[in-house]
């Protein structure tokens, strides 16, 4: 559903994109966004990193911050344009988040871990 480790990622350029986009950080939450697990797919269209992710909600005050900083750091790595398309379908949820950081925010819960809840 989201994508918050390499592992899940199989083209080494796309896997260095996703480390630069652990430099983006939700302001109100103080964590990336991909552990944050707002990045679904990672891909390419017509030679042009393609981005699919989300914001935790969809009224999120800092979201078009985000939507700048990805922007931004995929082009830090030299690629001219980047296509960052954002939905809320699945909507985002806690479930969504690496283990890690469900357990530095004190959520972790067994109902997480399957994604129900």
């Amino acid at each position: 559903m989201s994508i918050t480790s390499e592992e899940e990622v199989r083209d080494e350029r796309l896997r260095e994109i996703l480390r630069k986009l652990r430099e983006v950080v939700d302001p109100e939450i103080g964590v990336n966004i991909v552990d944050l697990g707002l990045i679904y797919e990672l891909g390419w269209e017509g030679g042009v990193p393609k981005i699919v992710m989300t914001w935790t909600t969809p009224f999120c005050p800092v979201g078009p911050f985000i939507l700048d900083e990805v922007e931004r750091k995929v082009k830090e790595l030299g690629y001219e344009d980047v296509v960052i398309e954002l939905t809320f379908d699945p909507p985002w949820n806690p479930s969504m988040m690496s283990e890690e950081v469900r357990m530095r925010l004190g959520i972790l819960d067994e109902r997480l871990k399957g994604g129900e809840g």
